[in-house]
C-alpha cells in the first residue's frame, strides 16, 4: 500500500506564497524598491501589505483558486502537487485573481469606486491600499443609522449594469464566490456529509462539535430541500461578495464608498442584499454592538425592505423568501468553514468571534431553517428569524 499523502505545511505554504508574490512584484517595479509588509489573515488567500517606493500596495495571490484552508486539509494535494499545480494555474488567463484584476479595471473605469488594480503578474494582484472605516465599523460607531449606511453601500453599485461591465462579467464571471454555488459544491453528496462530521475538531470542545454537527447537518439538509425556485427577475449582473468589510468609506459615511473582493457574475435582484444583510446578521450575533441590538436589527429590517421595493405582494414573499434561504447558506458556508480551519492558520479577527459564537448561531440557523422549511409566510418568518437573531445577540 503506497503512505498517504499528507497535506501541505502551512509555514512551507506561506513562504512560496510570500516569494511568488516579491518575485511578481520586483518584475512589476523593476526599477524601484520593493519590500512586504504585514500578512493579512484570510481563509480565502494569502494576502500581504507591501510598499513600492513608499506607497502601500496590497498583494494577493490565490492558491488554485481554492481556499487556505481547502487547500491545507488537502484537497488539493501533498506539497509537492500544489506546488506544481501552481506553477501552471499562476499562468492561466482564466485564474481567479485574473479574472479579479479584469473586473476591477472595468468598475473604475464605468466610475465605480474600487481598490484599483495597479498591477498583475504570474498569478499575482496588486491593488492601491485604501484606508478608511468600514461599513461594519460605522454601523457599530451608530446603530441609529444601520438602514442608510447598506442602502448607501448598494447605491454605490448603481453602475454595475453598465455594457462594460456587464461585458466583463459575462466573458470573465467569478461564479464560485456566490453563495449558492459555494453551498452546494461544500455539502452536497458523501463528501459533503463527511466534511461536516470532521467540523469544529480543532476549535471546540467535544460536547459542543458534537451539537454543533448535529444541528449543521439538519440545517444543511433543510436548505438542500429549500431550493431556490427561478425568480421572476432578470438576471442582473451582482457584486457577488458584498460583505460590509469589503466596502470602505475613505472620506466618511456621507460619501462615496469604496468597494474590494469584487465576485460579479450574474445573479437575481436578491443576491447582494442577501450577503450583506447576512454578514451584517452574523456580526449583530458574533460581536453584538454594546449600545444598541435592537438598532441594528432594525435597520437591516428596514434595509431589507426598501430593498424588495415595490412588488405585488405574492412577489415581494417570493424574494424575501429567497433572501432568507441565501443568508442561512451564507451563514452555514462561512461557520463551517472556520470550524474547518487548521489550528494553525491565522483567521480573520472576527473569525474567533464567531467560532465561540456557535451555539447561538446554530440556534438561530435551526429555528429559521425549520420556520422555512415549514411552508410558513416570509413576512412572519422573516419577523421571527428578527427576533431570533436578537435574543442571541442580547445572549
Amino acid at each position: 500500500m503506497s503512505p498517504v499523502a499528507l497535506p501541505p505545511d502551512l509555514d512551507a505554504l506561506f513562504a512560496l506564497t510570500a516569494d511568488r508574490i516579491h518575485r511578481a512584484a520586483a518584475e512589476e517595479w523593476p526599477d524601484e524598491p520593493v519590500t512586504l509588509g504585514a500578512h493579512i489573515p484570510s481563509v480565502t488567500g494569502y494576502v500581504r501589505r507591501m510598499h513600492v517606493s513608499g506607497r502601500e500596495v496590497i498583494a494577493k495571490d490565490s492558491v488554485l483558486g481554492l481556499s487556505l484552508v481547502s487547500v491545507l486539509r488537502g484537497v488539493a494535494g501533498d506539497g509537492d502537487q500544489v506546488r506544481a499545480g501552481q506553477a501552471a494555474y499562476a499562468t492561466s488567463p482564466t485564474s481567479l485573481l485574473a479574472r479579479e484584476a479584469a473586473q476591477l479595471r472595468a468598475m473604475d473605469a464605468a466610475g465605480i469606486r474600487v481598490a484599483r488594480c495597479v498591477g498583475f503578474r504570474h498569478g499575482v494582484l496588486f491593488t492601491e491600499a485604501v484606508t478608511g472605516p468600514s461599513l461594519l465599523d460605522l454601523i457599530v460607531k451608530d446603530p441609529t443609522r444601520t438602514a442608510c449606511l447598506m442602502s448607501g453601500a448598494v447605491r454605490g453599485l448603481d453602475r454595475l449594469q453598465a455594457p462594460s461591465v456587464v461585458a466583463v462579467a459575462d466573458g470573465s464571471p467569478i461564479a464560485e464566490r456566490g453563495i449558492g454555488s459555494t453551498f452546494h459544491r461544500k455539502f452536497n453528496g458523501i463528501s459533503g456529509r463527511t466534511y461536516v462530521q470532521r467540523l469544529g475538531a480543532d476549535q471546540l470542545d467535544e460536547r459542543t462539535r458534537r451539537g454543533a454537527v448535529a444541528v449543521l447537518s439538519t440545517v444543511i439538509a433543510r436548505l438542500l430541500k429549500l431550493r431556490l425556485t427561478p425568480t421572476p427577475d432578470p438576471r442582473l449582473v451582482v457584486y457577488g461578495d458584498l460583505k460590509p468589510e469589503h466596502v470602505l468609506f475613505p472620506e466618511g459615511p456621507d460619501e462615496r464608498p469604496v468597494f474590494i473582493d469584487p465576485g460579479l457574475s450574474r445573479g437575481a435582484s436578491h443576491t447582494d442584499p442577501a450577503k450583506l444583510a447576512s454578514r451584517a446578521l452574523l456580526t449583530l450575533i458574533a460581536t453584538p454592538p454594546l449600545d444598541d441590538v435592537t438598532a441594528v436589527a432594525a435597520g437591516i429590517d428596514a434595509f431589507t425592505r426598501a430593498e424588495s421595493g415595490c412588488r405585488p405582494p405574492a412577489a415581494r414573499a417570493l424574494w424575501l423568501r429567497r433572501l432568507m434561504v441565501t443568508w442561512l447558506m451564507d451563514t452555514v458556508n462561512i461557520l463551517s468553514t472556520y470550524l474547518a480551519a487548521p489550528s494553525a492558520l491565522p483567521l480573520p479577527e472576527h473569525a474567533r468571534a464567531v467560532v465561540d459564537s456557535t451555539p447561538a448561531l446554530c440556534t438561530v440557523l435551526d429555528s429559521v431553517s425549520a420556520t422555512l422549511a415549514a411552508g410558513t409566510d416570509p413576512e412572519a418568518t422573516w419577523r421571527l428569524a428578527l427576533a431570533s437573531v436578537t435574543r442571541a445577540a442580547t445572549r
